[in-house]
């Protein structure tokens, strides 16, 4: 009896005990053992190190599995202290987020992920940052938690669902919810069929992937479901992938209509088959690369500006060169096309060395500025901002030029050699500088397609021999010297390319655009809008 009081009185002085020990001690020892399985340098201790830590709801547990995400979690080998370095290269503790000045990086070792880790931590990103402050966080979250598609994570996104405000938040976690509850068999029929249709009005390539990815042992209602949701979607992705296409088009032949158009005017007023247009495109982008250079070492602040004074000095470079090529090199050559076409073919030749003699002959890297910049995303469709002012800007050169053809002097002027030439020359209008100044202008609208070519594909000295094929295809199917004719040849070409690429490839369907104008100048040789005037019929 005294044997079981004495027992007795020592478990209640061990109750005692525990009762008086601070309720925090026992939370930070399972921290300090959380924490210390990052130090193991073994996977599985990494995999349950995360799960403990976006369990524990510890105020450093975010900041530890974004830094094991970016490779920015370490630990000392001497301690197994486990440590953040941060994007400001501070280090600070795993446990308290406090700076550490004391500790050396060399002395730091990495802690490893693989694949199966790294989904890991998508999952408990996605639990952490539902509870964030910012509506984009927690949107952002529940689209890392469906991809994840981590079963455990269903509480922390019906608890989310709970709170949530903000509506566009709220569908989100209610997509992924639907993404994790298709699968689970634990869930009654009706449950599963609803997370179907929430896919199903999600309607993209996410969605299209989870329907299809049923159990194979899946009721034969919800197979069936997931069956028609699926071919939906696959209906509502082709519409979508089509009127992207047609935009891309748009962007392609907006390219091509920069390129092409100068070659038109020249084409078309001088009879001159320009080689050596592709190489004025060059100029106006190395005229770019040359500006951003000035503008990044003297007035960064300006960069997002560099496109605006980037315009007219390529305009004015190119167009100096093609003036000067008119007047020292083609005008010896009028009415002899073979010997025109071999000696602008050396010209460009003689310009794309002589970039690559200043320049070298790698890419140069040229940016682009701020609104430039991203994609947008427009009823599921998205769209990069650089394709989108690519097409405003071909639309204003586009207008601008018009202007100066039907309503400037110069402009009448040229339009009259186009007509007659014998007859303009006798009324007093100086045909050789029209010539020479139609050249020039030609020359300097490339330099603008530079420009724009710039943000959008590699600047270098074989940059213009990429399109001056395309620009040759364009005037010719559009009619020599039309400006109208060049634009309605340029988008429809863009877009008709890019509709045959997915369908024939991008080789075939090149091979099969070329055939398609070759039959369509056998019919009409002089193109879609035939020129007017008794040169043109000469």
């Amino acid at each position: 009896m005294k044997k079981l009081s004495l027992a007795i009185a020592s478990l209640l002085l061990v109750l005692a005990a525990l009762l008086t020990v601070p309720a925090g001690s026992a939370f930070a020892q399972t921290i300090e053992e959380t924490i210390a399985k990052f130090a193991t340098d073994r996977f599985p201790d990494t995999t349950r190190g995360v799960e403990e830590i976006t369990r524990s709801g510890h105020p450093t547990a975010l900041a530890i599995v974004e830094a094991l995400g970016d490779n920015r979690l370490a630990y000392r080998r001497a301690d197994r202290r486990v440590f953040v370095i941060g994007t400001d290269d501070k280090i600070r503790s795993a446990e308290t987020g406090a700076v550490e000045t004391d500790v050396d990086i060399d002395d730091l070792r990495r802690v490893r992920i693989n694949n199966p880790i790294r989904q890991t931590i998508a999952a408990a990103l996605g639990a952490l940052r539902l509870g964030s402050s910012d509506p984009g966080q927690r949107r952002a979250a529940a689209e890392a938690i469906m991809q994840a598609r981590e079963a455990d994570q269903a509480p922390a996104l019906e608890a989310a669902l709970g709170r949530e405000k903000d509506a566009r938040v709220a569908t989100a976690i209610t997509q992924a919810l639907a993404a994790l509850r298709i699968v689970d068999t634990k869930q009654p029929e009706s449950v599963r069929l609803a997370a179907i249709d929430t896919l199903a009005d999600r309607g993209d390539r996410e969605a299209l992937v989870m329907l299809r990815s049923l159990p194979a042992d899946a009721p034969a209602a919800i197979k069936q479901r997931a069956e028609r949701a699926a071919a939906g979607v696959e209906r509502h992705l082709s519409i979508l992938s089509g009127v992207q296409n047609i935009f891309f088009g748009l962007s392609l032949g907006s390219v091509l209509l920069l390129a092409a158009i100068g070659l038109a005017i020249t084409f078309g007023v001088m009879g001159i088959i320009n080689m050596a247009h592709g190489e004025m495109v060059m100029l106006g982008a190395y005229t770019t690369f040359i500006v951003q250079e000035f503008l990044r070492a003297n007035a960064p602040g300006l960069f997002d500006w560099s496109l605006l004074f980037a315009l007219p000095l390529a305009f004015l470079v190119s167009g100096g060169v093609g003036i000067a090529i008119e007047r020292t090199v083609i005008r010896f050559l009028y009415g002899r096309p073979l010997e025109t076409l071999l000696a602008t073919w050396g010209v460009s030749l003689a310009l794309q060395q002589a970039v690559r003699t200043i320049f070298g002959s790698s890419n140069r890297e040229v940016g682009n500025p701020a609104f430039m910049t991203g994609s947008f995303d427009l009823f599921g469709i998205a769209l990069t901002w650089s394709r989108l002012w690519i097409v405003v800007f071909t639309v204003v050169v586009f207008a601008c030029l018009l202007f100066v053809i039907r309503y400037t002097d110069y402009g009448l002027r040229m339009r009259a050699v186009v007509q007659n030439r014998a007859m303009a020359g006798s009324v007093g209008i100086r045909t050789n500088w029209i010539d020479a100044l139609t050249f020039g202008l030609g020359s300097g609208i490339a330099g603008i397609a530079g420009v724009a070519l710039s943000q959008i594909d590699n600047v270098s000295p074989n940059l213009g021999q990429g399109y001056i094929i395309d620009s040759f295809m364009v005037v010719v199917f559009g009619g020599v010297g039309s400006l109208w004719g060049t634009l309605v040849a340029a988008l429809t070409l863009g877009i008709a390319n890019k509709l045959l690429e997915p369908l024939a490839g991008a080789v075939l369907g090149k091979i099969l655009i070329l055939v398609f104008i070759i039959l369509f100048i056998q019919k009409r040789p002089r193109g879609l809008f035939a020129q007017k005037g008794r040169t043109a019929e000469s």
